[in-house]
């Protein structure tokens, strides 16, 4: 009897901690295209500062920028600015140099220019061996797909995918179209927007993780580096932890990798690869997130840009 009840409570301990490591939200912030070019809002040189001083005040540790090369010396002291963030502590990794379709280029092309971007990468500090694919296009056909990963891995370089999608870079193109047409903007509204967008996205995302996966994983947001990233960095980082999400260095993340999908549907990121791998409809993973025409009628209703 009384075996049978330490057993009871082994059991009941193992499940507690299992179930806690299980729910454990832990997401690390990634920023594609760095550095982008100024804007009628920043320019270049003044968001990153903004970036990496929002960053500081949100304690967020050490965040992720995807970097794209081409024309970087020309690009409102591209260099500098890279250097700045791996300076205040922040990771560096691949986004080709420039920017290309997977799909559209030859095996060997957007291997070289990967090996471009890298040839710049690797006079900075803090850089990783990771490759973010432009628009989560890994290529459209398996073999290509394999190659392409077969390619990466000759050059010690891995898969920097994501499991969280935002469209944050289309809620920044409706910024800067407002700015440029003139309309107030509402930085309350588009602030709390902002952070809905991934927050929400992430909790949708963590539910499909356990749902395919079993357990949560170490999510990787994907967010962009432009203004609005600028502007509330603070409050994104704040709202996660209100909501229970711990903020993780970017290393954890890759240290034990989501297996690679078999579906060629990429573009949500590798979760809903995975997701669709077993049965789960595209339609089903997508996220309003990651839905132009619901951006659009979230800005109409809450008159983003309205006086």
């Amino acid at each position: 009897m009384r075996l049978t009840l330490i057993t009871i409570l082994l059991l009941l301990i193992s499940e507690s901690v299992y179930s806690d490591d299980v729910r454990q939200k832990r997401i690390v912030l990634s920023y594609d295209d760095a550095p982008m070019s100024g804007t009628r809002y920043y320019s270049g040189e003044a968001r990153t500062a903004q970036l990496i001083s929002s960053l500081r005040e949100a304690k967020a540790g050490p965040v992720l920028f995807f970097v794209n090369t081409k024309g970087i010396e020309k690009l409102d002291k591209g260099m500098a600015r890279l250097k700045s963030y791996a300076k205040s502590g922040h990771l560096l990794a691949n986004h080709t140099h420039s920017h290309l379709y997977a799909h559209k280029a030859s095996v060997s092309d957007f291997l070289e220019d990967i090996d471009k971007a890298e040839a710049h990468l690797s006079t900075l500090p803090n850089n990783r061996p990771w490759v973010r694919f432009p628009y989560l296009d890994e290529g459209r056909f398996p073999e290509k797909i394999a190659q392409l990963a077969r390619g990466l891995a000759s050059r010690g370089l891995s898969n920097g995918y994501v499991t969280v999608d935002t469209y944050d870079w289309y809620l920044n193109d409706l910024f800067q179209k407002a700015l440029r047409d003139g309309k107030p903007i509402n930085h309350d509204i588009l602030r709390d927007l902002y952070v809905r967008l991934s927050l929400e996205a992430a909790e949708h995302y963590d539910k499909i993780s356990l749902s395919t996966l079993g357990h949560s994983p170490i999510h990787v947001l994907l967010l962009h580096e432009n203004d609005l990233a600028a502007l509330y960095a603070k409050d994104l980082v704040l709202a996660l932890r209100r909501a229970g999400w711990q903020i993780m260095h970017p290393d954890e993340a890759y240290k034990n990798p989501l297996p690679a999908p078999t579906t060629l549907h990429t573009s949500q990121g590798r979760l809903a690869a995975l997701a669709i791998d077993k049965g789960m409809a595209p339609k089903k993973t997508a996220h309003w997130s990651i839905i132009q025409t619901a951006i659009d009628n979230e800005i109409e209703t809450l008159g983003a840009f309205k006086k």
